[in-house]
């Protein structure tokens, strides 16, 4: 039996675990899979292909329905946390979704469900794709900053030096960033993330139905009338 688009992208995600997105390349991959380059190449053009396909794969565990009875707001932060999970899950997960445009079934049910919510709040399909995105930028972001602060999770991120910022602090030149220092080292995430989708879901509730319109483009400016080409004029005969 030859080999499948899904082997190949289940030996990635499994790869990614083992050394991290920067060292997953295609001849990496090949060599897991023991195939040459034009096999490989048969079944993901390329690696944002290859990504892709994980991305999409990332999300299969993200669109269960919601339980029933929920309100929008409790199935569009459902959504987001299912999607933080799913990135989570998965070294440099959210490395590796950032960026990528999918549009196969997972991708699609995910969007659909979450853009399905919104609309239940009263938005637009205008406003609710403009919150859908803000609200995904926002899981993907977090979830970003949140694999970099581990080694194993992220692209190797360092820590702040705690000795440091106290000394810092203590000279009192900071005194905003003393009196919230205790709270933004927080070491609970998930009620951190969980504040901030809150945030832009009672944002979206309290915003006007529609999104603003985008400012139309500058109109050109107009052409100056052509100048009349210089030339001799006529010689008069004299009488």
């Amino acid at each position: 039996m030859g080999l499948t688009r899904e082997q190949v992208v289940s030996t990635a995600l499994r790869l990614l675990g083992e050394v991290g997105l920067d060292a997953l390349t295609m001849r990496r991959l090949g060599q897991e899979l023991n195939v040459q380059a034009a096999t490989l190449y048969w079944h993901v053009k390329n690696k944002q292909e290859l990504l892709d396909a994980m991305a999409e794969a990332m999300l299969e565990g993200c669109v269960a329905r919601a339980p029933e009875g929920a309100t929008w707001r409790e199935r569009a932060a459902e959504m987001a946390g299912r999607l933080r999970e799913a990135l989570l899950a998965h070294r440099d997960g959210a490395r590796v979704f950032a960026g990528t445009y999918v549009t196969q079934e997972n991708t699609l049910r995910f969007s659909d469900m979450l853009l399905g919510a919104l609309g239940d709040a009263g938005l637009s399909p205008r406003a609710a794709a403009w919150g859908a995105w803000t609200l995904v930028y926002y899981t993907i972001g977090f979830t970003l900053e949140e694999q970099a602060m581990t080694p194993a999770g992220g692209a190797g991120g360092g820590k702040a030096d705690p000795a440091h910022l106290r000394e810092a602090m203590a000279r009192g030149a900071y005194p905003h960033l003393a009196a919230a220092f205790p709270h933004m080292a927080d070491a609970d995430l998930d009620a951190r993330f969980r504040y901030g989708a809150r945030l832009i879901l009672e944002g979206l509730a309290a915003a006007p139905g529609d999104a603003p319109p985008s400012p139309a483009p500058p109109r050109p400016a107009p052409e100056a009338p052509p100048r009349p080409r210089a030339g001799r004029r006529p010689l008069r005969r004299s009488r």
